[in-house]
């Protein structure tokens, strides 16, 4: 079985690098279809402002709201109409499904343009799709990552410091899921092993997350874009999506999943749901005492949920966690990629075992004695 590393063709990132936009497309295409929210339109348009347009023409399209077949059609479309020859999605992350959804129908490259770095969902080769009433309707494999990923960190540096940090609950997940993985000898999502590459950016999401996370989160508060941010920005993005389909998922996602069917956690963000996910895992990985204060420490700091009850999930809480691990647990779950055996029942008590670990840590900090049980 081979290795397998997957990329985006080119990532680009820096403070004002959406006004070379046109620069950078040039060997694409000459005139773009970009889908954008309506809100988000008067965003990029203000941060394109004297831009130079290098013989690149572009029409906006506003986005619908949902990632479903029928706004997809609607924008291919819109597209063919206008004689465009390349997509560039500019948004979050439902614009940027939509784009590289419809780009792949219409074999024409797609450019992504995140305005916020809540996800590694820009460099993925992977759209989620939606029906109209917003339930899910299917994941849609891509053949390949986006063709240009472009990062502008002065619009990242305006957005909520929530978003950033939900980002860095989803690259935690990262290092944990591609070292099981790698454990297990597990496939990744594009059928290969994890190579020595990509578990090496899998690691480096891991230490830039500790080095930088807590930094970066005080820089954004003030919406100010220092190296610790820049940092965090391509952590979240690049590194964190290379890492994610180069190495595999393992119990951090699935246990979002489970959350993720929880009504208790419905207004909870995917970044969050993750990174309790993340720690479960190492509860049932039965990580070391330094390996658990260290995780714990870092997601107490930068705001990301340690217990239950930050999730939500402060009612009939054994009948959700059940809930949860049953999900969790279902046929094809990525969770079956942890180099041990799972069952509903352990997963339960991994859930459960998080939960206590959070609140002894946090009752410890509290109290000035020793974190954790």
């Amino acid at each position: 079985m081979a290795n397998i590393i997957v990329a985006p063709g080119k990532y680009i990132q820096g403070k004002g690098e959406i006004k070379n936009l046109g620069k950078h497309l040039s060997a694409l295409g000459k005139h773009a279809m970009m889908i954008t929210s309506r809100n988000g339109k008067a965003r990029i348009e203000k941060a394109m402002a004297g831009a130079k347009a290098e013989g690149f023409t572009y029409i906006f399209e506003p986005f619908g709201g949902e990632c479903s077949m029928p706004e997809i059609e609607r924008l291919m479309g819109v597209f063919r109409e206008n004689g465009c020859d390349l997509v560039v999605g500019a948004g979050g992350g439902k614009v940027l499904d939509t784009a590289k959804a419809a780009a792949c129908l219409m074999k024409v490259p797609v450019v992504i343009v995140p305005t916020a770095v809540s996800s590694d969902a820009p460099c993925s080769a992977l759209a989620v799709i939606y029906h109209e009433d917003g339930s899910l309707d299917h994941r849609f494999p891509l053949p390949k990552s986006p063709d240009v990923v472009l990062v502008d960190s002065a619009i990242i540096a305006e957005c909520p410091v929530k978003l950033a940090v939900v980002g860095m609950g989803d690259a935690l997940s990262t290092y944990f899921e591609s070292r099981a993985c790698a454990t297990s000898g597990s496939l990744n999502i594009h059928g290969g092993h994890i190579s020595l590459l990509g578990y090496q950016i899998a690691k480096l999401c891991f230490e830039i997350l500790m080095r930088d996370g807590r930094k970066a989160k005080q820089a954004l508060k003030e919406h100010v874009c220092t190296q610790a941010v820049e940092n965090i920005i391509e952590a979240n993005t690049l590194l964190s999506g290379i890492g994610f389909e180069s190495g595999g998922k393992g119990a951090a996602h699935a246990i979002n999943d489970g959350f993720a069917a929880l009504r208790a956690c419905h207004q909870v963000m995917h970044g969050e749901k993750v990174a309790f996910g993340t720690l479960v895992q190492l509860i049932m990985e039965n990580a070391n005492e330094e390996e658990l204060t260290q995780v714990y420490g870092f997601c107490a700091d930068v705001g990301l949920p340690v217990t239950l009850g930050e999730l939500g999930i402060v009612e009939h809480v054994e009948e959700n966690v059940r809930e949860a691990a049953r999900v969790a647990t279902l046929p094809g779950e990525s969770i079956f990629n942890m180099p041990m055996e799972v069952t509903e029942e352990k997963v339960y008590d991994a859930i459960l075992g998080a939960d206590i670990w959070g609140r002894r840590f946090l009752a410890g900090r509290k109290g000035g004695g020793s974190p954790g049980p």
